[in-house]
């Protein structure tokens, strides 16, 4: 009886093991649920909304102007943020605030991403750091899950007019 419960019992765990590897590697290599925190993508994105993402993307550098991306902090790097890609290597970006009479224009340097939260005015993002390396985007989120009254795809931008097309 006790050869019959260790078989058992081994088993158990080895399809543990075997099925919390391919969950493992599912969620690394292919995407997964993220909730996301904080003001900075409002109101595309709220406090505790829960949204799905895909992490092929940025292995196959398919990453455009207007995704949202999680990407490690350039100030942080223990943490994670949400922006919006605003340009790309090459693209001519407006590194002003939206507030400055002035406005500002630079272009982002190769191997890197322009980085802005969809709520300027409370968003710590490209314009306080500068330009992220391509390298540090770890997903792009595809749609949201919760709440359900919000199901779906993103929405589009609501500061479109800072892409700038030259």
């Amino acid at each position: 009886m006790l050869h019959n419960v260790l078989g058992k019992t081994f088993r158990f765990l080895g399809y543990t093991v075997q099925y919390g590897c391919i969950a493992h590697c599912a969620f690394e290599y292919l995407g997964g649920i993220v909730v996301c925190s904080g003001p900075s993508m409002e109101p595309t994105i709220q406090n505790s909304d829960i949204v799905f993402s895909e992490n092929l993307s940025r292995h196959f550098y398919c990453i455009r102007k207007g995704d949202i991306v999680i990407v490690k902090s350039p100030n942080d790097p223990k943490s994670n943020i949400c922006k919006r890609v605003i340009g790309l290597e090459g693209d001519k970006v407006c590194t002003s605030n939206p507030s400055d009479f002035l406005k500002s224009h630079s272009y982002v340097p190769k191997g890197h991403v322009w980085l802005e939260g969809d709520n300027l005015r409370n968003s710590t993002d490209s314009r306080c750091y500068g330009p992220v390396p391509y390298g540090l985007i770890r997903r792009r989120i595809c749609f949201k899950i919760w709440p359900l009254n919000d199901f779906g795809f993103l929405r589009a931008s609501p500061n479109g007019h800072r892409f700038l097309d030259d």
